[in-house]
């Protein structure tokens, strides 16, 4: 009896092993519950209309940012009112002026998203004493308070850079103020960029900078002449002598600053994206 219990024992213990064999011998394959990743689109790329040779033409193309290159900023919001460009960079003054409610574009929106710090100077051709003569004028109208009042008109005021005292300093050969004043005009080389330079419902050129610049011609003895250029080609049309002075809320970049004589910094900037 004592055999057949060892034999009993002996059966159940191989029963058991060859039990626990079979079920680690076979490893189930891990099951993976994630769900396959979701792949995304590229997104489809950003036309930004620009004023071609603009601060905003420049802050985009050194972003790598899809350009529409057109003849003024004013342009450059019209392409986004129409659709055919997704976004505009513009100058912040001009932004204010012209998109949201209550302006020529009430549908646009200025975004939080600002480009760029700048200043604004007036450019004259290189060498030229016309520099020295405006920033007199500039100094003078600061003090006196004209160029506040010049600035709350255009609500241009919280941009004002101050002004110190300038004495002018005229060229003893080669005199641009010599030549405007015999010549009996300041031509003024602008785009229409509202509040800086635009025309009233008589057609006449009124902003911020059409009126300094008036002050200046006044001071001088001189007819105010507006001419709207290309802005792309305002150094040329500088240069050839088609225009005296250019005076748009013009950026003083490295550029502008070495190809002409410029003024002091009279207003605060930024370069800004507009959008639907």
């Amino acid at each position: 009896m004592k055999n057949m219990k060892n034999i009993w024992a002996l059966l159940l213990a191989l029963v058991m092993v060859l039990s626990l064999a079979a079920c680690g011998g076979k490893e189930e394959a891990p099951t993976d519950t994630k769900e396959p990743a979701d792949t995304q689109e590229p997104a489809e790329s950003v036309i930004y209309a620009v004023e071609a040779g603009s601060a905003g033409e420049a802050v985009a193309q050194e972003n790598g940012f899809e350009v529409n290159s057109v003849s003024s900023q004013a342009d450059a919001l019209m392409e986004v009112q129409a659709g055919t460009s997704d976004a505009a960079i513009i100058d912040s003054l001009m932004a204010g002026a012209m998109v949201g409610e209550g302006t020529s574009y009430p549908d646009l929106k200025v975004t939080d998203q600002k480009l760029t710090e700048e200043l604004y100077g007036v450019g004259c051709r290189k060498g030229s004493d016309l520099a020295s003569y405006i920033n007199s004028v500039f100094g003078e109208a600061y003090a006196d308070g004209t160029m506040q009042t010049i600035a709350e008109t255009y609500g241009v005021q919280e941009a004002l850079v101050e002004q110190a005292a300038s004495a002018f300093t005229a060229s003893e050969t080669d005199s641009d103020v010599a030549y405007i004043q015999d010549k009996g005009t300041l031509v003024i080389g602008i785009t229409e960029f509202e509040p800086m330079d635009y025309k009233d419902a008589s057609g006449e050129w009124i902003g911020f900078d059409a009126d300094m610049a008036k002050l200046v011609a006044e001071k001088l003895g001189v007819e105010p002449q507006f001419i709207v250029i290309d802005w792309d080609s305002k150094i040329m049309e500088l240069e050839s002598n088609n225009i005296d002075v250019v005076w748009n809320g013009m950026t003083l970049t490295d550029a502008v600053m070495e190809a002409m004589e410029c003024t002091n910094a009279y207003c605060n900037n930024a370069q800004v994206v507009v959008t639907k």
